[in-house]
């Protein structure tokens, strides 16, 4: 198993350093920034790597919560921590709008932060299972002809087998025939299942139609 990396980001380097020892005795890998444009540079961050990010609200540059946007913008996934020596209730509010984990002042207790990046690990597990779930799906998708992504659409969308033949102007033996491959090509054995498929890969609108 990968071991996760904490990134820390914090102008402070004797603090910074705190932070990676107590990192790396909870047995975790350190990588410390000190500063955004440290953070963000080319190759820094790995996304196959799980991980999280511990950020310092207040720095030189771009502030924490700045970094934390681009972050967004940037697709860059890892949940965040944010630390701060100044109590600040607008921007710890407006942290956990955006998505942080938590938001901690200074000085943090050591099993306080160990407890919320844990909780950060969690999520970042957590996101890149559903993301490789979202993947392989988009993969069985993408096994499917024209044709049959036509039928599966009626399919889900609660048309009868009679139904779906007249409105693609095809022989019901064909419609048939085209959704034994879509069920075959997509593991699934029910409507029910189909349907609830279609939804998690965000296809059609996906309504089980009464005594499926």
């Amino acid at each position: 198993m990968t071991t996760a990396t904490v990134y820390i980001v914090d102008d402070d380097a004797t603090f910074a350093r705190g932070l990676a020892r107590l990192v790396g005795a909870a047995g975790w890998k350190a990588e410390v920034c000190a500063c955004a444009a440290d953070f963000l540079q080319p190759g820094r961050v790995s996304a196959e790597e799980p991980g999280c990010v511990l950020l310092d609200v207040r720095m030189p540059g771009m502030r924490g919560p700045e970094l934390h946007r681009v972050m967004i913008e940037r697709h860059i996934n890892l949940p965040v921590v944010f630390l701060t020596g100044h109590g600040d209730v607008g921007t710890s509010v407006d942290a956990m709008k955006l998505g942080a984990v938590d938001f901690l002042e200074k000085p943090v207790r050591a099993e306080k932060l160990v407890a919320a990046i844990r909780a950060a690990l969690v999520r970042d597990a957590a996101h890149r299972t559903k993301d490789r779930e979202l993947r392989e799906l988009e993969e069985r998708m993408a096994r499917l002809s024209p044709r049959e992504r036509e039928v599966m659409g009626h399919v889900v969308a609660g048309r009868l087998n009679k139904q779906i033949a007249a409105d693609l102007a095809i022989s019901l033996k064909t419609v048939k025939a085209h959704r034994a491959k879509v069920m075959a090509k997509l593991d699934v054995r029910s409507v029910p299942a189909l349907v609830d498929l279609c939804r998690a890969a965000g296809v059609g609108k996906a309504t089980i139609p009464e005594g499926s």
